[in-house]
């Protein structure tokens, strides 16, 4: 939160600035029009004055990627499906009752963007911002986009951007994320904060690039381990509960948080450049390049006191705390050419260095403090566009180290006249699980592990086809299947049925790998039917699981079906929004958070789902200011025995309203 204060100056100035020259009311929905007068210098050096128009249009933002999209100002169902914690589409997740805690598994998807094994703690990690969501920009005049939201009790959420150009060629942005929320039910405060500073460059002559950001992320919240007694307090619909706070919790004295810093730079120089007809268009080109990545994440759990919750513990006190430090460098050469395409080849040192203060001797054995290497690795990419056709490669290979294997992905896609595109995409990929499978310390005496000479490597292959029209609707089927699927559930050697029926599962919690082949299916369709200024959005889900033992448990059907309203009022003044969500999903046994682990496990005992969730909303655009109110949850006032829940023990949340805003600033 310490960067909070330095954001809210920055966006203040942009919005006096702002002032000054506003963006004009657009003449349509998303092209919104300024005025700014440039001075263009002659070969003769004769001043000439002229007038340029600025649309929206030039107001870039790149991906990780590359990919550039512009801004985009409208009020579409899409936005409204983003307008939330994570600020995307959450229709495979199932969020927990407060912001900011995590969310549990609606969808499964496996393919990985990095070679490398993760820190764990994965049920904290949604709001983390990974190298592949931080964005960058280029603007022709300073930006300011920012997010507002309420939340539940004591607190509100901001994500706020502001980001300008010097000149053509270099950008900076500064952006800051933070909430806090005190929640409904006990022991359940959240807060985070996610800083970014970013910068990309170009020379004058383009031969050399450069892109970097900052990120310093912490996600704090306090944990009460679920609801004790849910029967009576909670299912029995009993009035002297209806204040959630009054609901006995496990954990009263529990904490955990995630911290991350990191600092992330590339660069790349074209060592050879032919220009077609002495123009500024590309023929071919040879370029070398260099990323660095250097990154450090913590991640701690605390309580005041032990509790058998967990089991026994060699402390009073309970302080885990896992470090992990990596470093990234790849060297590259790229050779592109406007036929032939694009080219890279690669070579990667990872460095890590995963530990615990201490080494744990115990009678079973000795687990060590610390994993350490270095990984090397050789990689290739290709990229070629003909017309409609895009083809995409990359593999990845590990030359040493014990960590990794190998990692492909290769898509295809054609666009045919501008309203289908048809694409086939291939991913496979081998590496050992998260450090926090592979060993763990923990001042719990069952949370002590090391499985580094025990576990294999995670092998996933995946093929999937999708169709995108706006005549037919988006449809994707996608297959995947898991060797060594590994996952967390509780030990049968371990806990009696007895214990089990206690609720102490989470006493005996270990890491497994699964011996077989998970097999997942997983078909999805969208489209919107549209009747003069009515709507209905559509998104269904279809999941089928083939596996000999249930480590891997989804719904087999989920649905999201919006009806809304839109239409241009006060004589085209306001953009008006409303409408009715109704989102469902079968029953099945999802995963259970651990607190202590920051992660799910594995629970075949218990079944949620079968129950309606039903939002209705009211948005507005009023120039560039998008605003939202939404009443969540709408149809639990009419439950009188409630039996809706994100995990077991963890209750999905009751009827809300919220408000928020999104606002862009020009200057």
């Amino acid at each position: 939160m310490k960067y909070f204060f330095l954001v809210i100056f920055l966006l203040v100035s942009a919005n006096l600035l702002a002032q000054e020259g506003p963006v004009p009311p657009p003449e349509q929905v998303d092209s919104s029009l300024v005025n700014k007068r440039d001075k263009a210098i002659s070969s003769s050096k004769k001043e000439k004055k002229s007038t340029n128009k600025i649309t929206i249009a030039d107001y870039k933002i790149i991906s990780y990627a590359r990919d550039t999209v512009a801004l985009d100002t409208t009020l579409t169902i899409n936005k409204e499906y983003r307008y939330n914690y994570l600020r995307k589409d959450d229709f495979e997740l199932l969020p927990f009752t407060n912001i900011g805690q995590p969310y549990n598994r609606l969808g499964g998807n496996f393919e990985r963007a990095t070679l490398y094994p993760l820190l764990g703690a994965r049920a904290k990690h949604f709001n983390y911002m990974e190298v592949e969501d931080i964005t960058y920009y280029n603007v022709p005049t300073p930006l300011s986009d920012l997010f507002f939201k309420t939340t539940f009790e004591q607190g509100q959420m901001l994500d706020a951007t502001l980001t300008f150009n010097t000149s053509r060629r270099l950008n900076f942005s500064i952006a800051f994320k933070g909430f806090r929320s005190l929640g409904k039910y006990q022991r359940q405060q959240a807060e985070s904060g996610n800083f970014r500073f970013t910068t990309n460059y170009e020379s004058l002559n383009k031969r050399y690039a450069m892109r970097a950001h900052i990120a310093a992320q912490d996600i704090d919240n306090e944990e009460n381990g679920g609801i004790s007694q849910k029967e009576v307090q909670f299912e029995s619909g009993d009035e002297e509960f209806s204040d959630r706070s009054r609901i006995d919790v496990v954990l009263t004295d529990a904490d955990n948080k995630v911290l991350g810093k990191r600092y992330f730079l590339e660069h790349q120089y074209k060592l050879l450049r032919t220009l077609k007809d002495s123009t500024t268009a590309e023929v071919t080109s040879l370029s070398i390049g260099h990323q660095f990545n250097y990154e450090t994440k913590f991640y701690q759990f605390k309580q005041a006191a032990d509790n058998a919750f967990f089991g026994e513990a060699f402390l009073d006190e309970i302080n885990d705390q896992a470090r992990l430090k990596t470093a990234y460098n790849q060297i590259s050469a790229t050779f592109s050419n406007s036929t032939l395409g694009d080219l890279t080849a690669y070579a990667s040192l990872y460095n890590y260095n995963y530990f615990f203060n201490s080494i744990l001797v115990t009678s079973e054995g000795q687990i060590q403090n610390r994993l350490k290497g270095e990984e090397i690795a050789a990689g290739a990419s290709y990229e070629k566009q003909l017309g409609g056709f895009q083809l995409r490669g990359n593999m990845q290979y590990n030359i040493s180290g014990d960590l990794t294997g190998n990692l492909i992905d290769v898509s295809a896609s054609y666009a045919i006249a501008d309203k289908h595109i048809i694409k086939a995409a291939i991913h496979s990929s081998s590496r050992m699980p998260d450090f926090n499978f592979l060993l763990y310390q923990s001042d719990y005496r069952n949370y002590n592990w090391q499985n580094t000479g025990i576990f294999d490597k995670e092998r996933i292959n995946s093929l999937e086809l999708s169709v995108q029209s706006s005549v037919w609707g988006n449809a994707s089927i996608k297959y995947t299947s898991l060797d060594n699927y590994t996952y967390f559930t509780t030990d049968p050697t371990k806990a009696t049925q007895e214990q089990l029926d206690e609720g102490l599962e989470n006493a005996f919690l270990s890491p497994f790998q699964e011996a077989n082949d998970v097999n997942y299916l997983k078909v999805k369709y969208n489209k919107e039917f549209r009747f003069g200024d009515f709507a209905l959005n559509n998104t269904v889900m279809y999941q089928n699981v083939t596996q000999d033992t249930q480590v891997f448990n989804v719904p087999d059907f989920v649905t999201r079906n919006t009806l809304y309203y839109s239409k241009e009022i006060f004589d085209k003044a306001m953009y008006l929004q409303t409408g009715v969500t109704f989102k469902y999903f079968t029953s099945y046994n999802a995963d259970s958070y651990s607190p202590l682990l920051g992660s799910f496990y594995v629970q075949n005992q218990e079944e949620i789902g079968d129950f309606p969730l039903i939002d209705f909303f009211i948005n507005a655009k009023i120039r560039q200011t998008r605003i939202y109110l939404k009443a969540e949850h709408l149809n639990s006032l009419f439950v009188k025995e409630p039996t809706y829940y994100a995990a077991p023990n963890y209750p999905y949340r009751d009827f809300v309203i919220r408000f928020g805003l999104v606002w862009n600033f020009f200057s």
